[in-house]
């Protein structure tokens, strides 16, 4: 499926990741990072000060530079990324310790950094933080609406029926404890959020909303948002990514076919509008005239689109690969920063239409490096 030249862009590619990774890990060893400031990694965690619920060490990020130093572990088999990884992974206990705070996230919190742990190495304890984020995560299924809510209330606001479509990644969280305990509870859970997100997230076209409000008493759905968008009713490309991904994934957990089909129709979606430049929006809804770009939604979308390919039949496999190499190769040639200037890969992320565009983000250079190394076939799967 990949030519000779592809190949060789990947080997070229696996190797700047590497060069890189060598120095910024240890730079950044003490860090949890989410951006940069003037290039440098900022840093998450903010253990030596008051517990805070909307950023600092329980921010929903903060699984990411974990999630990169196992990719280059099992890539590399240097045990410095391992030590590193395994600090990171500490680090977070804080968050289980003081509990308040935690929300759907907790799978993007304890996959990439505990999970993966116990996948490489069967470390003990990564096993029981892994399992205790999962039940976390599983205490907030609403069995009447049939969904996991998503955050907690803010001040006024009542978000006890709010779901949005990125828990779509962090379910498998669950479906990796229902295998890691035979305990059903788990899968079953995972199974009706996604039923629920299936038949109330994706629109015809195969498009996606960002967030979705359910009755919390009747479980009837009430309304739905723009969110992270540019308005109700648009095309959050990270969102669309995100459903991509997080279908496929539970497809793969699954074989529910309906998954995989849902799947495609996203990926049929996002791919009919990709730009010929490779590079995302950040809403493929958003005005003609804007030129904000999310960087991130095309290397999540990437990750989504490798699986797709290796999952259909031969007739089909090279319409998504093919996708997922356009975008990758506009990253590495146009948006990535191989230099010292800058502790982040990927440049020209945002975290919203109408907020903090246009910055490096962390998950950015994650699901850039995973995707590469599923290019590569020497990835492991931390999903």
């Amino acid at each position: 499926m990949l030519t000779e030249k592809d190949k060789q862009w990947i080997e070229e590619t696996a190797g700047r990741i590497e060069e890189k990774m060598a120095w910024v890990s240890e730079k950044s060893r003490d860090k949890i990072p989410y951006t940069t400031v003037k290039g440098t990694h900022d840093s998450y965690d903010d253990s030596d000060k008051p517990y805070r619920i909307s950023s600092g060490i329980g921010w929903w990020t903060n699984g990411f530079w974990g999630g990169m130093l196992w990719l280059m572990y099992h890539e590399t088999g240097e045990k410095k990324y391992a030590e590193i990884a395994r600090s990171s992974e500490e680090k977070l206990d804080r968050c289980l310790a003081d509990y308040y705070g935690l929300d759907h996230d907790a799978g993007f919190l304890w996959l990439l950094t505990a999970v993966a742990d116990y996948r490489l190495t069967k470390e003990p304890e990564a096993r029981k933080r892994g399992l205790h984020a999962a039940n976390i995560l599983a205490g907030r299924f609403n069995p009447v609406g049939r969904f996991i809510r998503a955050w907690n209330n803010w001040d006024e606001n009542d978000n006890t029926g709010k779901a949005i479509i990125d828990c779509m990644m962090n379910i498998p969280l669950l479906y990796w404890a229902s295998v890691e305990t035979g305990d059903p509870r788990y899968r079953h859970i995972a199974v009706m959020h996604a039923d629920t997100a299936m038949e109330n997230f994706i629109r015809a076209d195969g498009s996606c909303e960002h967030i979705v409000e359910f009755n919390s008493q009747t479980g009837e759905k009430a309304d739905t948002y723009g969110g992270q968008g540019y308005e109700k009713g648009s095309s959050w490309t990270r969102g669309q990514a995100w459903a991509l991904y997080g279908f496929t994934l539970s497809y793969l957990h699954t074989k529910k076919e309906e998954y995989l089909n849902t799947a495609k129709r996203v990926a049929h979606y996002f791919i009919a509008n990709i730009p010929e430049s490779g590079l995302i929006p950040i809403d493929f809804r958003q005005p003609e005239e804007d030129n904000w770009e999310d960087s991130s939604a095309a290397a999540i979308a990437a990750c989504g689109l490798i699986e797709i390919a290796k999952a259909v039949g031969e007739n089909e496999k090279n319409l998504y690969l093919n996708a997922a190499l356009k975008l990758l190769k506009a990253l590495e040639e146009k948006r990535s920063n191989w230099t010292r200037e800058c502790d982040c890969i990927i440049e020209n992320c945002s975290e919203a239409y109408h907020t903090n565009k246009h910055i490096n983000i962390i998950y950015a250079d994650y699901f850039f490096m995973e995707a590469i190394y599923k290019l590569k076939g020497n990835d492991i799967f931390l999903w």
